[in-house]
This record gives C-alpha cells, structure tokens and sequence, in this order.
C-alpha cells in the first residue's frame, strides 16, 4: 500500500512538472522576446534572448525546462513498464531534457557569426541544437504508437499525431534552411517563426501528456 502511494505521489509531480515546465518555457520566451529591445521574434532565434545584459532570463529558462522535463520522465518511467515507448522514448525524453538544460549555460554565439570565429560555447549549443531539433518529433512519433493501441491513452492520439506532423513538418524546413543558402535567403525574416513551429507543438504535447497522465492519476485512486 505504501508503495502505491509513492508511485502515485510520484507520477502526480512529474505530471504537473511536465505542465508547468512546457507552459512556463513557451510564456518566458515569447514574453521576454515581445518586451527585449531589439529583438524581432519573427526573425531571431529563442536561444539568442540568452545574449545581452538579460540573458540569465533565458538561461535560467533553459536549466528550469530541462531540469522539470527530467522530473517528467521519471513519471513516464512508472507509467509504461514495458511495451512500446517504455524504453525508447524515455530515452529519447531523457536526452531531450539533458539537451535543453546544457543549452541554458552553453551560450549561443550571436546570429550570422561565420563558423571559423564561433566559439566553444556556441558550437556546443549549435550541436546541443541540432539533437535536441532531430530528436522532439521522433519523440512525440514514439509515444504516439503507444498511445493509438493503449485504450488507456487513446483519447490523446489524435493530438499527438497532429501535433508530431507540425512539428516534423516545420523541423524539415528549418533544417533544410539551415543546410541551403538560397532557402536562407528566401526566409532570412521568418527563422525565428519556422524555429517557433518547431518548438512550441512539442511542448504542447508535453502538456498535453502531462494533463493526460494528471487524469490518469486520478482515474487509479
């Protein structure tokens, strides 16, 4: 008996630091990019509002979102034990939550700085970036062969499906932009949206997960 109230004191907290940690990361940074002087949240990337006398603010948004993300997938170790997404997409969401805290001290260099004078910092970040982009569609993908045969977690299929395809949808863009001069050119005003419609389908579904696993908490007591 005892054990059973630690697991769902468990899966509980991690539930709501998967809800709180996905909507405090989206509102820090799109209110820190309206309110930051100088900075276009159209055209510049989330990570670059950690440069300048505010930075902290987003490297602080970083280490918060990575650490409550790790808290996440401690749920989501207790809730799937076995079958699909038990171990692969922990995996995934485990890396995930590592890549985002390492990406709050590891500091962007700022945009359009030419690849021989980055620093280690920045090509730390760079690198941090580019697994992190490949890794939150193919998580959302994972889970979502789980959740469409599990009667349990079949009401949020059809979001994690719509979702995972806006979210890889728009990762192929900006990873095509990032590889292709003329595509850079042609969206030199939108690389900080495209960035966005990568990031944000991924942390709705976190909440998304998360609010489903809170239900799912309170169904089992």
């Amino acid at each position: 008996m005892n054990f059973d109230i630690k697991t769902t004191n468990l899966k509980k907290l991690s539930a709501w630091a998967g809800l709180i940690g996905s909507a405090l990361f989206v509102a820090i940074f799109l209110v820190e990019g309206w309110l930051r002087p100088g900075y276009n949240l159209l055209s510049m990337y989330v990570s670059a509002l950690a440069l300048g006398p505010r930075g902290w603010i987003q490297i602080l948004n970083f280490l918060v979102f990575g650490t409550l993300l790790f808290l996440f997938t401690r749920g989501i170790a207790v809730e799937f034990p076995d079958g699909k997404a038990s171990r692969g997409g922990l995996f995934l969401l485990t890396i995930l939550s590592i890549g985002y805290f390492l990406s709050g001290p590891f500091v962007m260099d700022p945009m359009n700085t030419p690849l021989d004078q980055a620093s280690v910092h920045g090509t730390i970040h760079g690198i941090l970036g580019g697994i992190v982009f490949l890794l939150m569609p193919i998580s959302i993908f994972v889970y979502w062969r789980r959740f469409r045969i599990d009667p349990r977690w079949q009401s949020i299929q059809g979001w994690t499906l719509a979702l995972g395809i806006i979210c890889a949808a728009a990762d192929i863009l900006f990873t095509a932009m990032s590889k292709s001069s003329s595509l850079q050119i042609a969206f030199v005003n939108w690389f900080g949206l495209i960035q966005r419609s990568v990031i944000i389908p991924f942390m709705v579904w976190i909440f998304v997960f998360a609010v489903a696993m809170l239900k799912q908490n309170q169904q089992s007591q």
